[in-house]
This record gives structure tokens, C-alpha cells and sequence, in this order.
């Protein structure tokens, strides 16, 4: 009678450790930390509905949403453009061009981007404004007096705040996003550029049909990453008292002295914004893939 029970209770402790390692793998593949967040979400929408101070806060706060949107949408297409030509620059042939690329991204990486905000809103814009008055000067005194009196008639003060912000996040950005295009062309083989080449088609054809686009959907994934790091870092022009939703809730706050329910509705706004951008990279990520494996 011992084998026979043995026998029998073996195939239910076979179906018993499959069921527990069915059980583990799904409880590791959860993502609990989302569900973290949707308490958080959850608890702080029945706060705000229920609690008149955080519904202020947020009534109040909600009126920046839209400039710090527009700000990270104008500044991130900017940065793209501008750190695809650096980019390309870094690992250009041309000694001049290389060495212009390697620098502006040095100085990038090398400086705070809160005190490159400073000085590219205070310090370079003026700059450059003076620099137009200065040619201003020089060309009306040369004979161009209409192009020369249009040149001088530009103010420091004609630059709004919004715009010298997006101009900051603008070149920050250029620089970080110019060694991610310099690693995603670098990924691509040697043999495709060559291949290309073989066809008849010049460097920047073959740069342009061949690898930018491969190297684009590699580099995918780290660019939206990069456009929710800058959504974040947006809040820093509210050093530039453009009013965004971070300077919308200083204001806020030094106005009702409501520090602790202005600053968790800031932090859930800036939180839900980003949960809801991984969301949508992941979506774009996994279709990639998937046209990828077709």
C-alpha cells in the first residue's frame, strides 16, 4: 500500500509546485509600484474634492498648466533639432565642425542647468541684443540705414521672460540630447554607411535614407525619457518668473501661507504628468517591437 499512495501523491505535488511558481511569477511580473500610485492618485483627487484648501490650491495652480506644457513641447523640438546637428557634429570629419560640437557640449555638461538658465536668460540674450544694436550702429553709419535702424530698434526688454526661458531649455538640452544622436549613429554598423556609399549615394544621402532613421528608432526610447526629465526641469524658469505651474504655486503659497497643500497638489500635477508620459513611451516602445518583429 506505501508505493501505491506514494504514486498517487506525487502527481499533486507536482501540479502543487507549478501552481507556486505560477503564483511567484506573476507576483514579481506585477508592477506594484503602479498601484503605489494610483492610492496616491486616488487619496489625493478625494482630498482635493473634499478639502477647500487643496481645492484653491489646485484651482489656483491649474491656471500655469498650460504654460509649462507649451514651454517643454517649444523647448524639446528646439533641443532635438539642435542636438541632432551637434550630433552629427561630433562625429563629422570636418576639424571645425567636430571641435564647435565638443565644445558647446562640454560647456553643457560641465555647468548647472540652473545657473546656465541665469546666464543664457540674463546674461546672453542682452548679449546678443546689444550685438544687434551695436551692427545697427555700424551699418547706419555705412549707408544701410533702414536694415541699421531696424537692428538698433531691438530692446532688451522686447525679449519676454517665456521666450529667453524656451531659449535656456532650448541649448541645455541641445547638449544632452547631442550624445544621445552621437551614440544612436555610432550603433549603427560601419557596413551600412558603406553599403549606402556602394549605391551611388553621397554622405549626407546615405546619412539621411540609411542611418538617421535606424539610428532615430534606437534612440527613441532615450528621447522620451529625455522629454519627461525636461518636463520636470521646467519648473526651474520659474526662476525667470515665467509663470508656470511651479511659479503659480510660490506665488501660492507665499500669498495663503498654505505651504503643505500647495506643494503636494505641485507634486502630484508634476507626478501625474509623468506617470502618463511613461505610460505613453512604453505604448510607442512596444509598437516599435512589434513592427520590428513583423
Amino acid at each position: 500500500m506505501v508505493p501505491f499512495e506514494n504514486t498517487r501523491s506525487q502527481p499533486k505535488f507536482r501540479v502543487s509546485r507549478k501552481f507556486r511558481e505560477f503564483i511567484w511569477i506573476k507576483i514579481n511580473s506585477t508592477p506594484w509600484w503602479l498601484f503605489g500610485i494610483a492610492i496616491i492618485a486616488i487619496i489625493t483627487s478625494i482630498t482635493i474634492a473634499t478639502n477647500e484648501s487643496f481645492r484653491n490650491a489646485f484651482i489656483f495652480i491649474k491656471a500655469g498648466l498650460g504654460v509649462t506644457i507649451s514651454t517643454t513641447l517649444v523647448a524639446f523640438l528646439f533641443a532635438v533639432i539642435l542636438g541632432l546637428i551637434t550630433g552629427l557634429g561630433r562625429i563629422s570629419n570636418n576639424l571645425v565642425f567636430r571641435n564647435i560640437a565638443t565644445l558647446y557640449v562640454e560647456i553643457i555638461r560641465g555647468i548647472p542647468m540652473l545657473v546656465l538658465i541665469f546666464f543664457i536668460a540674463l546674461v546672453g540674450i542682452p548679449a546678443i541684443v546689444d550685438g544687434f544694436n551695436s551692427l545697427g550702429v555700424w551699418m547706419t553709419e555705412n549707408g544701410f540705414i533702414e536694415l541699421g535702424n531696424w537692428l538698433m530698434g531691438f530692446k532688451n526688454n522686447a525679449v519676454p521672460m517665456n521666450t529667453r526661458a524656451v531659449i535656456a531649455l532650448s541649448i541645455t538640452y541641445g547638449g544632452f540630447l547631442a550624445e544621445i544622436f552621437r551614440a544612436g549613429i555610432q550603433s549603427i554598423g560601419r557596413g551600412q554607411m558603406e553599403a549606402a556609399r556602394s549605391q551611388g549615394m553621397n554622405y549626407w544621402q546615405s546619412m539621411r535614407y540609411i542611418i538617421l532613421p535606424q539610428a532615430i528608432r534606437n534612440v527613441l526610447p532615450a528621447l522620451g525619457n529625455d522629454f519627461i526629465s525636461m518636463l520636470k526641469d521646467s519648473s526651474l524658469v520659474s526662476v525667470l518668473a515665467v509663470r508656470d505651474i511651479t511659479q503659480i504655486a510660490r506665488l501660492y503659497a507665499g500669498r495663503s501661507f498654505e505651504y503643505r497643500e500647495t506643494y503636494i497638489t505641485l507634486a502630484i500635477m508634476y507626478l501625474t504628468m509623468t506617470v502618463l508620459l511613461s505610460f505613453l513611451l512604453k505604448f510607442i516602445e512596444k509598437r516599435i517591437q512589434n513592427n520590428e518583429q513583423r
